[in-house]
């Protein structure tokens, strides 16, 4: 499936197939390629939990009001972000360019950062976004269905997934065999809405 057709085909699918199992081949590449998201200053703050114990599923669940995505999708992964990844060991995001270059991306990194906690959560949560529709493309061009999902109790997932201090808690993406097709797309707006050019009218 081309790039184009996996983006028109993408729904989220509400109900899947609780008896599949993802071969463990699938599981790694759909990681691999979710890894290769573009994050800020290639910090890679992303950190994917992949959940697969059943009994925190099933807490999982309670915790995500019920939504059987939570248990029954063949691949569920908590998309979450380390906040302070730009401090710690910086070198290593920029190890394979000349030294000049890394030195000044380390310094630019740090100028950019430090002091700036909304600018680091802000940052975060582009990169989990990033990352998350990735792996949901590379999904459907695996022929998997796939479910965004923000509605459960963030702090209670935090505290199942014991979440450190200095992480943030973006999303689930569930992945795996739909047992029905999704719900008919809603309604679009059109691009003339949409789309600005330039800047918005005053």
């Amino acid at each position: 499936m081309d790039v184009q057709e996996a983006i028109r085909k993408r729904r989220s699918i509400k109900r899947f197939d609780p008896e599949h199992r993802m071969p463990r081949e699938h599981v790694d590449q759909l990681l691999d390629l979710a890894l290769l998201a573009p994050t800020a200053f290639n910090i890679q703050h992303c950190r994917l939990v992949v959940v697969a114990d059943a009994g925190l599923r099933r807490e999982l669940r309670e915790a995500s009001f019920g939504q059987s995505q939570v248990t029954d999708a063949s691949l569920l992964v908590a998309i979450c972000a380390d906040l302070q990844a730009w401090n710690k060991q910086p070198e290593r995001y920029w190890s394979h360019v000349p030294d000049t270059v890394r030195d000044g991306m380390i310094r630019t990194i740090g100028d950019f950062y430090t002091g700036r906690e909304a600018m680091q959560r802000d940052e975060a949560m582009r990169s989990c976004g990033l990352v998350a529709q990735t792996l949901m493309l590379a999904a459907q061009g695996l022929g998997y269905g796939t479910c965004p999902m923000d509605g459960f109790d963030f702090p209670r997932v935090g505290a199942l997934l014991r979440l450190p201090d200095d992480h943030v808690l973006s999303m689930f993406v569930a992945v795996g065999r739909p047992l029905q097709p999704a719900h008919p797309r809603g309604g679009r707006i059109p691009r003339a809405e949409a789309v600005i050019r330039d800047r918005f009218p005053r």
